[in-house]
């Protein structure tokens, strides 16, 4: 079976963790610190604060913007439930808007329409779906003139960018997730970049109990809020940190992978990614889009090629959200259709060959 993810992991990330336990500081501490400044700088932001997942760096950045009871926040209802989850714990609620159907991300045409309308909207919560940059320009301009908040959730898109400028750098916040599926992994992790001081300080305030110095890192028992343990241990960023170092080359083996996959499927019947110009995709995910999407799983498992349906059900349709009566007709039609096939940095040559192969043949089934 040709795995849909594939976590690599060597003796960097091992002598680092070596070196951590050696030194006796497990949990949060100068690895930690380090790791936030490195990951900032990849990002192109100011100020980084480590969190213990992806979900938590979320609830911590809302925190931060001061988004709670009372105040509405736009997001995708295409993406995974953290997405919404987040808004909901801090006390926000969520407003579904349809997504661009090409690109998987939450429409600003939709948003403008619904800003256009008089509609509350307190923050933006944009998703980078599968490692596409959302339009962060069209977003920070409507930002701007309505003045709302704008956070990222990068959990999948760790070293994407838009004309050269790396996510993470667009939003008051943006959150990453480094879940051992993701681009790059602490085994479980997150992370808040920001180039707002005041944003970090809330962040890192929040995560370590509501601290008053928590931002830089030493000890207090003065709290001046109610915050949680939100932290990362230094046994993750250790493992971080010998990622980071790694993740340029992950990224490029990802997008070989993909421009591979797009050549071997030219004339397939599935629709391959879609990439707009001055955008660059980190291919979390390679999805590709089918009418006959339980077709296209039997021939992937008779192949023996893995994959994934991310995400089958639509969060306004889940649930905890069902009630809202929100409508997204782009995210219902590729929450049915949309598949991802491998395209991680340990897939071969032929491994490429085997999962073109297999979409290739489920193609020949249906023609035949």
């Amino acid at each position: 079976m040709i795995p849909i993810a594939s976590p690599e992991l060597g003796p960097e990330e091992q002598q680092r963790v070596e070196d951590v336990i050696e030194s006796g500081y497990l949990a949060d501490g100068p690895e930690v610190r380090a790791f936030e400044e490195e990951f900032a700088t990849y990002c192109d932001a100011d100020h980084g604060v480590a969190t213990s997942n992806g979900t938590t760096a979320l609830h911590a950045a809302f925190e931060a913007l001061d988004i709670g009871p009372g105040d509405r926040v736009a997001t995708t209802p295409f993406s995974f439930i953290a997405s919404a989850n987040a808004v909901r714990l801090a006390g926000a609620e969520p407003v579904f808007l349809d997504i661009d159907p090409e690109t998987y991300n939450l429409d600003p045409d939709a948003l403008e329409a619904a800003l256009r309308d008089g509609e509350q909207i307190d923050a933006v919560l944009a998703v980078h779906l599968y490692g596409l940059p959302a339009e962060m320009p069209r977003f920070v301009e409507l930002a701007e003139e309505h003045d709302f908040a704008l956070v990222e959730d990068a959990a999948q898109a760790h070293g994407a960018k838009i004309d050269g400028r790396p996510v993470g750098s667009f939003g008051d916040a943006a959150c990453f997730s480094f879940y051992p599926t993701k681009n790059m992994t602490t085994g479980e992790g997150g992370m808040v970049v920001t180039n707002r001081r005041d944003v970090a300080e809330g962040v890192a305030e929040y995560v370590n109990h509501g601290r008053s110095n928590a931002y830089g890192g030493s000890s207090s028992y003065e709290h001046v809020s109610v915050g949680h343990n939100f932290r990362l241990t230094s046994l993750g960023a250790a493992i971080g940190r010998a990622q980071l170092e790694k993740l340029p080359r992950f990224i490029e083996a990802r997008r070989q992978n993909a421009a591979r996959l797009n050549d071997l499927l030219e004339a397939s019947s599935v629709t391959t990614p879609y990439t707009p110009e001055g955008y660059e995709h980190a291919y979390h995910q390679y999805t590709v889009r089918t009418d006959d999407r339980d077709g296209l799983q039997e021939t992937l498992d008779d192949h023996g090629v893995g994959y994934g349906v991310y995400y089958p059900v639509p969060i306004h349709q889940q649930k905890p959200y069902a009630d809202l009566g929100h409508a997204a007709p782009n995210a219902e039609a590729a929450a049915a259709e949309a598949l991802s096939l491998p395209v991680h940095p340990a897939l071969s040559a032929d491994d490429l060959e085997v999962v073109a192969d297999a979409v290739l043949a489920h193609g020949e089934e249906v023609m035949a």
